[in-house]
């Protein structure tokens, strides 16, 4: 079995969808069967437990108890998913270069994955130079996620060029925009991308959920899993026999 996994999903920006990937995140590893927890830094009230309550659990990351929680249990599952809520990325990965985490990271005894969820303005590209400190020699990617009609605006070549050839090992994933009207179903049904696909409810009955805002959210997400699939995250992630599945497969 390989060694156990945590992935980070955050940005110090708010607004910008971290709990949307990290749903798909979750559908994604969970598909692919590998061994799965995950953990909502939205204390008290967490959005990422109300679509997947039965493996997340929520926490308030920046006390000692809770992270002990966390860091202390990571042979309970391959994966753990944290979804770090806004403000919170910077704290969060000086604490873990604290505690010797990264450090760990870096020797190949753990493995850990961040991805970093940009926003369209320039106060998020300023983000990346002092994440960058913290996540050297692990993977780190940089997220465009689409979400309402972001346009990423802001970023002229030029800017963006800049802060880009400061990194190295670093790749890009872009998360397109899903159709809004499906979107908000999805948001109302309170189940997970792929149980809305399946059209069923979160007790696993049949539901009546559209068609075509079904098919919506199928073809979105399949892109989104090739993304992942061309970051060879399960590969990293989980063991080597993992098969890939295509959205709306359980295997």
């Amino acid at each position: 079995m390989a060694s156990p996994a945590v992935v980070l999903v955050g940005a110090d920006k708010g607004g910008v969808g971290k709990t949307t990937v990290a749903r798909t995140l979750l559908d994604y590893l969970l598909a692919r069967k590998l061994p799965t927890r995950a953990f909502d830094t939205e204390s008290p009230k967490g959005t990422l437990k109300r679509f997947h309550p039965d493996i997340t659990e929520i926490v308030d990351i920046t006390t000692v108890p809770d992270q002990m929680r966390i860091f202390d249990s990571l042979s309970e599952s391959q994966v753990t998913v944290i979804d770090v809520r806004a403000g919170l990325l910077t704290p969060t990965l000086k604490a873990l270069r604290d505690i010797g985490f990264t450090d760990a990271a870096r020797k190949g005894q753990i493995s850990l994955t961040l991805f970093h969820i940009l926003g369209p303005s320039i106060s998020s590209l300023e983000e990346i130079a002092e994440t960058a400190e913290h996540v050297s020699g692990t993977k780190y990617h940089l997220v465009k996620n689409f979400i309402n009609n972001t346009s990423f605006f802001e970023w002229d070549q030029a800017t963006y060029d800049n802060y880009f050839k400061r990194l190295q090992g670093v790749s890009e994933l872009t998360i397109p925009k899903l159709n809004e009207m499906a979107a908000e179903q999805v948001e109302l049904s309170s189940v997970p991308f792929l149980t809305f696909v399946a059209n069923k409810t979160a007790k696993g009955e049949t539901a009546a959920y559209s068609f075509v805002l079904r098919g919506y959210v199928r073809y979105w997400l399949s892109h989104v899993w090739a993304e992942y699939d061309r970051i060879k995250l399960s590969e990293h992630l989980g063991p080597r026999d993992v098969v890939p599945l295509r959205a709306g497969q359980t295997g």
